[in-house]
């Protein structure tokens, strides 16, 4: 896959691990990005490890299931950060 695909990918995958998790995360759309490249990535890699398969082609349903899984893990690990930094805040 190449670069240009693959931060479509993550920027997608982003988005739409953003609808499925409830309340709102700090970040706009290169946040977005950001976090959806690098769940991508991760969720690349877990697959690796787990499935024997990462992320191979742009238009198969694995590719997108691993991208938006590992985007997940990353909001939610990103919502942990970005909320304790909130709280001390206010």
């Amino acid at each position: 896959m190449g670069f240009l695909a693959f931060l479509i990918l993550g920027l997608i995958a982003g988005a739409i691990a953003k609808l499925i998790l409830p309340g709102k995360q700090a970040g706009g759309w290169f946040i977005t990005l950001l976090l959806g490249v690098i769940g991508a990535m991760l969720g690349g890699w877990i697959g690796g490890l787990i499935f024997g398969r990462g992320l191979t082609e742009f238009w198969d349903l694995g590719t997108w299931l691993l991208a938006i899984a590992g985007s997940i893990i990353v909001l939610l690990i990103w919502g942990l950060i970005t909320r304790g930094s909130r709280s001390k805040s206010a």
